[in-house]
């Protein structure tokens, strides 16, 4: 870990450093993937040729590997044909359009087939998110999250998300305002985990909107995450800005350092090291 990035989460009071979000058509040596899955699209499933039941088969959530990969301090990877999950093949950018199956899924599911999961009232609703989230297709054969420390010289992340608690969330969603000049520069739309990470955060920088994303709302997901926990994903840019600026911001403050207090305390709460 570099030492301004060091400095920088010490101040934060931010123990575990932030992944790193790129494409590469290089496969890491190392790290967590899904299985092969079975192969479908949207085109299969309206000649009627797709086999719903496969894809359930070697199923693995995005936000899934990623948690084994925080633990392990290692990379979670995935490509077209290793996808893990449907709706994460869709986020990442691998495959579109999304299925009618996945739309009903999200929504109602149908009736005597496909129990819904009733995070939106209905397909109709879930098609329009759809489209508006309107992930980019993936650039290169791999999305790769890692450390953001373990990026090589000729590797950059797109997005860097943090995992953080309340008190650190309040002083990453201050910083965005202070190195944007940005009032509103903090935007939590509906979705889903991976979503957060990676279709929101490049679809707000496709509409030249610099945007930070707090997200990890999916009740589904919620089983990777820490209690009480969330994500922040930012694009590359703000993170550098986040290391330039913020010694002349608010985290050098008293009041800051009040609040660093609380931060210990939910670290004993929750029986985590400070490092």
């Amino acid at each position: 870990m570099s030492s301004s990035l060091k400095t920088f989460l010490e101040a934060l009071g931010n123990a575990e450093e932030p992944m790193g979000m790129f494409y590469t058509d290089t496969e890491p040596e190392s790290g967590f993937v899904p299985k092969e899955g079975a192969l479908f699209s949207y085109e299969m499933e309206q000649a009627g040729e797709l086999n719903g039941a496969a894809l359930w088969q070697n199923w693995s959530c995005v936000m899934g590997n990623i948690r084994l990969a925080r633990k392990k301090k290692t990379a979670a990877y995935f490509e077209a044909k290793r996808f893990g999950c449907v709706g994460g093949s869709f986020y990442l950018g691998f495959h579109k359009p999304q299925l009618d199956m996945i739309a009903h899924y999200v929504s109602t599911g149908i009736l005597g087939k496909l129990s819904g999961e009733r995070y939106l009232p209905s397909p109709e609703v879930t098609r329009r998110f759809f489209d508006e989230v309107d992930p980019r297709p993936a650039p290169a054969r791999f999305c790769v999250f890692k450390p953001i420390s373990q990026f090589k010289e000729n590797e950059a992340p797109e997005v860097v998300t943090f995992f953080a608690r309340g008190e650190v969330l309040s002083g990453l969603c201050t910083l965005a305002a202070f190195v944007t000049g940005d009032f509103e520069v903090v935007v939590s739309p509906f979705g889903a985990g991976c979503s957060y990470m990676v279709s929101w955060p490049l679809r707000y920088l496709a509409q030249g909107r610099t945007k930070a994303v707090l997200g990890g709302w999916d009740p589904s997901d919620r089983k990777f995450m820490k209690t009480d926990e969330a994500t922040f994903s930012i694009p590359y840019g703000m993170y550098m800005l986040f290391l330039e600026k913020w010694q002349d911001s608010f985290l050098t403050t008293e009041t800051w350092a009040g609040v660093k207090k609380k931060i210990a305390k939910s670290r004993d709460v929750w029986g985590e090291q400070a490092h």
